[in-house]
């Protein structure tokens, strides 16, 4: 997946909210919940890098943008607004 994929993925959680699923649980939670769980992974991509292996790096660097994509998701910023910053 890429992370423009990843980022439609999570727009289409976020405006159908399925049931049952912890994506929605986080966006009802909003930018604050959804702030603490990027910051959550943040902290253990950096542990992961410092004491674990490639693959749980990878698996946690994944997460982190998983959490970028659902914050964009949630304020509404769109790719071409953080690309521009890139």
């Amino acid at each position: 997946m890429t992370f423009e994929e990843m980022c439609r993925l999570a727009l289409a959680r976020k405006t159908e909210m399925p049931a049952g699923k912890s994506t929605t649980a986080l966006f009802e939670k909003g930018a604050h919940g959804i702030g603490k769980k990027l910051v959550e992974e943040a902290a253990e991509s950096w542990m992961a890098a410092r004491f674990e292996s490639r693959e749980s790096l990878s698996l946690e660097l994944s997460q982190v943008l998983y959490y970028v994509a659902c914050m964009m998701a949630e304020k509404g910023v769109s790719l071409e607004e953080v690309y521009k910053h890139l």
